[in-house]
């Protein structure tokens, strides 16, 4: 990993830091992490906890792509993404509302995160309909719910492993699998992996239902080279986007028209290893702008 120097904030710094802000948790993140942050009751973990120190480092940015890129490849799962989320017109609506909803449920009191499930569970009882092949899909059929929950599991923990510098232990990586369970089993999927072992035995046992269809390829061109971003950010994004990439197993990768060589993936490891370098830089100038002016 590359090493965190700490060096006065500049306007550059600080404005890159509030543009990922805004992006991931919305222009309100300050009052939504106060809520979150400074509520008062029992929470299912603490920071010393995997799933604390998982999800809340910046090795979250390419996860979540390549978290995104892999669920493309349920049909099932990329129908209901196409025909009601609205990816293409308020790509970051969906982002943050998925980054609320992990932080809620990671970081949040007991109360507060049941509340949140509870909303969500709302919502997938009205994402229903049918894929192109005609087959029906909804989101709130426990296997599908199981499979969002896998591919996001694999993904957080790959990308963290790759890019913290502070690896988990194999048993922690267990307690990480393992405690990602709480939110999802509330929210209503079923034989959730326990441990990293049954993590990749669940993982490989969808490979018979996922595929590479028009929809998961549009999808990946767009998360890939289209994201609707100002040009001075576009960068760096490639570089999250690329990192996310090579957190995808190789058979994902292929899948999705990306490079399975190995020289292919240590290069965009390296872009992810610059990215989450680059965000910590930048998250680092709007806390000390904002401490500034406290």
């Amino acid at each position: 990993m590359i090493p965190f120097v700490r060096v006065p904030a500049t306007g550059a710094q600080r404005a890159l830091g509030q543009l990922l802000r805004s992006k991931v948790a919305g222009d309100d993140a300050p009052a939504k992490a106060k809520g979150i942050w400074e509520a008062e009751g029992p929470r299912w973990f603490t920071p010393e906890d995997p799933i604390w120190r998982v999800h809340q480092h910046a090795a979250m940015f390419p996860g979540g792509v390549a978290a995104l890129l892999l669920q493309s490849l349920h049909p099932s799962a990329m129908a209901g993404v196409a025909g009601h989320s609205g990816f293409r017109g308020d790509p970051w609506g969906r982002l943050q509302r998925t980054s609320y909803y992990i932080a809620a449920t990671t970081f949040g009191t007991i109360e507060h995160a049941e509340e949140v499930i509870a909303q969500v569970a709302s919502i997938h009882e009205r994402v229903r309909g049918r894929r192109d092949d005609g087959a029906p899909y909804a989101a709130s059929d426990p296997d599908l719910l199981s499979w969002v929950h896998v591919a996001e599991v694999h993904s957080f923990l790959a990308a963290y492993q790759m890019y913290s510098g502070d690896r988990l232990t194999p048993q922690e990586s267990d307690t990480y699998v393992s405690q990602a369970r709480t939110a999802s089993t509330l929210l209503g999927a079923r034989d959730l992996p326990a441990d990293v072992t049954e993590l990749r035995e669940r993982l490989q046992s969808y490979r018979a239902v996922l595929r590479s269809t028009p929809a998961a390829v549009d999808a990946c061109h767009f998360l890939l080279r289209e994201p609707p971003l100002p040009r001075a950010a576009k960068p760096v994004y490639g570089l999250v986007a690329r990192g996310g990439v090579a957190a995808l197993p190789n058979w994902a990768r292929r899948a999705l028209g990306q490079s399975g060589l190995d020289l292919a993936r240590r290069a965009d490891t390296i872009a992810g290893t610059l990215s989450v370098a680059t965000i910590n830089w930048a998250m680092a100038g709007l806390r000390d702008a904002e401490d500034a002016a406290a």
